[in-house]
């Protein structure tokens, strides 16, 4: 009996062993279902902010435990953001790094989504990745944990790795991709299976057709760009606007505005839609308004000034009046130094003092403190 009872569990094993295992659907993974909830929230958010689809993805699966962890479930917090002195909203106090660590809890998950953008998007420290490629993933993430988002050694990895696994990088062309292979396949089964008989050829036919079209399709894009490369070469050099250094990289054309021509005798440049030169040793207000053709008081109107001050090599001079808001995207800006004045917010955003004061309830010379928000568009 027991010989027969060995040979009943070898067998078992044996086509256990040689059975086909059925694998599950990717969309039928948290992981997966995660992104597909959430992808085109976070496509929204980069096209508001210009922080990558794929990182915002990768961070809410790793921060999130992709929609488990206590802080998401009870909380709507899926990056792991800490409370830090600038937030007034609701908490929650979780084991972290430290215990009892003061987390921010927040009405809705778009709510949390947003947050993160903003958080990344007004801090200083985080400026340097927006001069990056919206496309390069694998920047942003060294440069989160350059920055200081995480403590973890390996969190530039671990957010690679998930992009790479899950195709992450497909949504930061800002456009929905399909969901995943597994659908298509089955779309593609069912299809073929209420095909009616003797059409398989019709099938291939209007498969191949559809083929040749995009193959042509294709063809025509690529010699278009050729065209306007070969027309760019043959255009004038053109200057960037420092501006750009500080903002996303927009998703379509700038405006003519926001670039300037090398000058013969310095460079200018646009922020905010109004030229301005950086000034060089041996500058003063007086000069830069003689080789611009404004009078003295003209050019100080222009920077806040009553009265002319020295110039420090690389300071930023206005030659035309500065705006009333900052330009669309920037909505605020979070003070990380109590040496910040309104001033010299004004001065970076290309906004008049009178403006941000207004926009602000401030008297011009309202001491800032850490963590301070202030607003640069209505």
């Amino acid at each position: 009996m027991k010989h027969i009872s060995t040979l009943i569990i070898t067998f078992v094993c044996l086509f256990a062993a040689f059975s086909p295992v059925q694998a599950s659907p990717a969309e039928d993974t948290p992981q997966q279902r995660y992104i597909d909830k959430y992808a085109d929230l976070a496509v929204a958010e980069m096209r508001r902010t210009g922080v990558p689809a794929s990182i915002t993805l990768a961070q809410g699966l790793l921060e999130s435990r992709y929609g488990q962890s206590d802080l998401a479930v009870k909380g709507n917090n899926h990056f792991g953001i800490k409370c830090h002195s600038d937030w007034n909203g609701a908490k929650m106090r979780v084991n972290d790094d430290k215990s009892r660590e003061c987390f921010r809890k927040y009405r809705t998950v778009e709510q949390s989504y947003r947050d993160h953008s903003d958080f990344l998007r007004y801090r200083d420290r985080y400026k340097f990745l927006f001069d990056l490629n919206p496309t390069d993933y694998k920047g942003w993430a060294y440069g989160l944990k350059k920055a200081g988002y995480a403590t973890d050694p390996a969190y530039p990895k671990k957010l690679i790795n998930l992009i790479e696994e899950y195709e992450l990088y497909k949504y930061d062309s800002g456009r929905r991709v399909k969901k995943n292979k597994a659908k298509n396949e089955k779309k593609q089964k069912q299809e073929l299976e209420t095909t009616p008989a003797g059409a398989d050829v019709a099938v291939a036919a209007t498969t191949s057709d559809k083929t040749k079209k995009e193959k042509v399709r294709k063809q025509k894009v690529k010699k278009v760009k050729k065209e306007k490369v070969k027309k760019d070469k043959k255009a004038p050099q053109t200057v960037k606007s420092p501006s750009q250094l500080e903002q996303p990289r927009p998703m379509k054309e700038e405006k003519p505005e926001d670039v300037f021509r090398f000058s013969l005798s310095r460079q200018k440049y646009s922020l905010n839609g109004v030229p301005f030169v950086y000034s060089s040793a041996g500058d003063s207000y007086a000069s830069l308004a003689a080789a611009n053709n404004l009078f003295l008081r003209e050019i100080l109107r222009f920077n806040d000034l009553d009265s002319a001050e020295d110039l420090r090599p690389g300071t930023i001079v206005y030659l035309q009046p500065k705006k009333k808001q900052a330009v669309k995207g920037l909505d605020k800006h979070i003070v990380e130094s109590s040496d910040e004045t309104l001033r010299d917010i004004a001065q970076r955003y290309a906004i008049t003092l009178k403006s941000l004061c207004k926009l602000n309830d401030m008297a011009p010379d309202n001491t800032l403190r850490e963590g301070n928000v202030i607003v640069l568009r209505k």
